[in-house]
């Protein structure tokens, strides 16, 4: 079933934009909205993959964009570090 899924892929590619331009502005970097999607998806991914090793689940799509945020405010730091 869908509610099972969490949120679909069209909410994941909305959200996911919305938490990589969040973090593109945040971190002062200019990466294009492709990249801020992918950023944002990629990023929830890693940030709850991180969160839930110290016990924090976030759901729903509020959740969503809270992981997707920090987490690509994580890949671009990382991609600063390994640039320079």
């Amino acid at each position: 079933m869908e509610s099972d899924a969490g949120i679909g892929w069209i909410a994941a590619i909305i959200i996911g934009g919305v938490a990589g331009w969040l973090a593109e502005q945040f971190m002062k970097s200019n990466m294009g909205i492709l990249m801020n999607i992918l950023l944002g998806i990629v990023g929830a991914i890693i940030a709850n993959a991180i969160l839930s090793v110290f016990g924090v689940v976030l759901g729903g799509w509020i959740g969503y964009l809270i992981a997707g945020f920090i987490g690509a405010c994580i890949l671009i730091a990382v991609g600063r570090m390994v640039r320079r």
